[in-house]
Order: C-alpha cells, then sequence, then structure tokens
C-alpha cells in the first residue's frame, strides 16, 4: 500500500464512522436542538472526511473537479440549513431537554406582523400638529 492509499483509507474510514456516530447522535440525545448539533457537526466532517479520501485514494481532474465544489458547498450549506431547521423548531415551541436551565431564545415571536400605528404624526396628520 502506499502512503496515498493508507491516508485515503484513514480519512475515509475517519468520515464512515463520524456519520455512524451523527446517526447515534440522532437516536440517543434527548431533544431537537442536541440532534441538530449532533448530526450537523459530525455528518459534515464525515461527509468531507469521505470526499477527501476518495480524492486522495484515486486522484484526477475529473475526481478534484467533482469533489472540491461538493466538499466547498457541503461546508457552507450544512450550517445554514441546520440554522433554519433549529429556528423552525425553537419557533413551532419544541421542548428542551430537563437538563438545559437558560433558553437564551425565548422571548415573544408574534405569530404575523400587525400594521403600523398611525400615531399623531402618522397619515392624515394636520401640518400644524406635526410642527
Amino acid at each position: 500500500m502506499t502512503w496515498r492509499e493508507v491516508v485515503g483509507a484513514v480519512l475515509a474510514t475517519t468520515g464512515t464512522a463520524l456519520i455512524a456516530v451523527a446517526g447515534l447522535g440522532l437516536l440517543r440525545l434527548p431533544d431537537t436542538y442536541n440532534r441538530i448539533n449532533a448530526v450537523t457537526k459530525a455528518a459534515t466532517l464525515g461527509v468531507v472526511g469521505v470526499l477527501l479520501g476518495v480524492m486522495i485514494i484515486k486522484p484526477s481532474v475529473t475526481a478534484v473537479g467533482l469533489l472540491t465544489p461538493a466538499i466547498i458547498l457541503q461546508l457552507l450549506t450544512t450550517p445554514f440549513g441546520s440554522y433554519a431547521v433549529g429556528r423552525a423548531a425553537h419557533r413551532s415551541s419544541s421542548p428542551l431537554a430537563p437538563i438545559t436551565h437558560h433558553d437564551e431564545l425565548h422571548r415573544p415571536v408574534p405569530a404575523y406582523r400587525t400594521a403600523p400605528s398611525h400615531d399623531q404624526h402618522g397619515p392624515g396628520a394636520s401640518a400644524a400638529s406635526i410642527r
């Protein structure tokens, strides 16, 4: 075995193990927010590890051209996707785990936006009342 095959195999195996840990975290962690955290971090690093391993084992222009954008997109889009899922879970009042002591995002969120109020300087106010 060459050093490329060893390094590629180690990266691919580590990536596969991280994906398995993400699946285990999805099953074992107590609430939605912990599950999102585990899956996002472990699966992102796992997919990147597998793709890097494949790129090192079989280096070619095609592999680099296909896998490099896939790695970049994985690293850029997964955090935003997990943020959106977490925000949706919070807005839908997904319960926190009992061990969570403080919810930093807890504040009333309006279900819809109300029309702006028309105070004394709003539409219909006279020029005398504005001065």
